[in-house]
C-alpha cells in the first residue's frame, strides 16, 4: 500500500500534465477542472501513505530503488521519512488551492499553464522523495522550467526580466550543488567505495571525508538552498519574480 501509494503520489501530476495536452486548447473548462481533479486525487493517495507509514521507524520507508545509471550507481531511488512525508502531503495540499486560485485570473495559454503547474507538482513532490543525489538534482532542476515559463508567460509587466533573474540566480545555486554532487561521489570512490549516488551508500563514507571537504560541501548545498529558499542576502530575485508571478506562482 505504502509504495503504490507513494508512487501514485509522485506520477499523478506528471500523467495528469501529459493528459491536458491531449484537450483542445479551447475547452479550457474541461482543462481547468482536470487540472483540479487530478491534483485533489493526488493529495488522497498521498493520505493513503498515513496509516502505512511507521512513526516509530526512523528508517527510510516505501523504498523504491531501480537501477538507472549503474556506470555512476545512480538509481531511481525513492521512499519518505518521518521528516519528508509531512512535506510531500504539504504539496499535494497546496497544489489544489493554487490551482483554485488561478481558476479566474488565468485567461491565456490556459493549456499550458495547468500543464506546466501539473509538472511542477511533479517535481516538487520528486525532490521530497529522492533518496539519490543525481536524481535529487534532477528533480531540483525540473522545478526551475516551469516556474520560469509560470512567471514569463503569466506575470505582470516586468515578467521576463524577474524570469531571467530568478532563473540566473537558480542556475548558479544549481552548479554549487552539481559540482558537490559529483564530489560527494568521489569521495567515496576515494575512499574504496566505488563512486555513487545512493545516499544511504554515501552515509556510511562520512567518516573519511576530510574536515575541510566537509566545509567545502557544506557551504556549497547550503548557498543552493539559500539562494532557491531564499535567505538574506541573497533574496534578491524574490521580490521582483513574487511581484511579477501570477497569485498561484
Amino acid at each position: 500500500m505504502g509504495v503504490s501509494a507513494l508512487l501514485a503520489t509522485l506520477f499523478g501530476p506528471l500523467l495528469g500534465s501529459i493528459a491536458i495536452l491531449f484537450i483542445h486548447r479551447d475547452q479550457t473548462t474541461a482543462i481547468k477542472r482536470t487540472a483540479l481533479v487530478i491534483s485533489c486525487v493526488t493529495f488522497l493517495l498521498s493520505l493513503l501513505m498515513i496509516p502505512a507509514f511507521d512513526a516509530s521507524n526512523t528508517a527510510l520507508q516505501f523504498v523504491v530503488n531501480q537501477p538507472w545509471i549503474p556506470a555512476l550507481d545512480a538509481g531511481f531511488r525513492l521512499g519518505v521519512d518521518g521528516i519528508s512525508l509531512p512535506l510531500v502531503l504539504l504539496t499535494t495540499l497546496i497544489m489544489p488551492i493554487a490551482l483554485l486560485a488561478s481558476y479566474d485570473s488565468i485567461g491565456k495559454s490556459v493549456k499550458e499553464y495547468y500543464a506546466l503547474m501539473l509538472l511542477l507538482q511533479f517535481g516538487m513532490t520528486g525532490v521530497f522523495m529522492a533518496w539519490d543525489t543525481f536524481l535529487f538534482y534532477v528533480f531540483w532542476e525540473l522545478i526551475l522550467i516551469p516556474m520560469y515559463f509560470i512567471i514569463g508567460i503569466w506575470g505582470g509587466k516586468d515578467r521576463i526580466y524577474a524570469a531571467i533573474k530568478f532563473f540566473l540566480y537558480t542556475l548558479v545555486g544549481s552548479l554549487l550543488m552539481l559540482v558537490a554532487i559529483v564530489w560527494l561521489g568521489l569521495e567515496s570512490q576515494w575512499a574504496g567505495h566505488g563512486f555513487t549516488a545512493d545516499l544511504t551508500k554515501l552515509q556510511q563514507i562520512s567518516s573519511h571525508v576530510g574536515f575541510n571537504v566537509q566545509q567545502f560541501l557544506f557551504w556549497a548545498f547550503a548557498l543552493s538552498f539559500l539562494i532557491k529558499v531564499p535567505l538574506f542576502p541573497l533574496h534578491t530575485w524574490l521580490p521582483d519574480a513574487h511581484v511579477q508571478a501570477p497569485t498561484a506562482g
